[in-house]
């Protein structure tokens, strides 16, 4: 599973929102499929349908999951837009960097961009990315994909990871 897929699973799961999911098998091209392409002209994962809805892009999904159902709590998604901007940076960081980084396989580029996670977003004495005691869709978007990037064996030490 793809760390933006596994994203917003944890999300629904953490939230109790309902979902059905449907696996799509990358390696038989199921995502290239016209089928699939009607959800997602992309055709990348994970792609969502919402009633007559279809979104697509893990953090746009995410961003639509903490505003749409009742019940989300705030900490996720904050109504406060000094804190939203504040997620939308990572947001927007996180794949101006991190993504670049794994799929280059830039070693170097990776250090610098962990660097920047422990040095920027993690200062402080707080545990998540705004400076509080509860995680945002930031915080889970990105330790989604640090948790694969270590699993695949790209970092070995990081306070970042940890």
């Amino acid at each position: 599973m793809t760390p933006p897929s596994r994203a917003v699973i944890i999300f629904c799961k953490v939230n109790g929102i309902d979902y059905t999911e449907r696996k799509v098998d990358i390696s038989k091209r199921e995502h290239l499929t016209p089928a699939f392409a009607e959800i997602n002209p992309m055709k990348q994962l994970p792609a969502i349908v919402d009633g007559n809805f279809k979104l697509f892009e893990s953090h746009s999904i995410l961003i639509y999951l903490a505003c749409a159902f009742p019940g989300v709590a705030d900490h996720w998604y904050p109504a406060d837009h000094f804190k939203r901007s504040k997620i939308h940076s990572v947001l927007y960081w996180h794949h101006s960097n991190l993504c670049r980084a794994a799929a280059d396989e830039a070693e170097k580029f990776l250090v610098s961009s962990l660097s920047e996670i422990e040095s920027f977003w993690l200062k402080g004495d707080w545990p998540f990315l705004l400076g509080g005691n509860q995680p945002s869709i930031a915080d889970l978007s990105l330790v989604c994909e640090l948790i694969q990037l270590k699993v695949i064996g790209s970092i070995q030490e990081s306070s970042a990871v940890d």
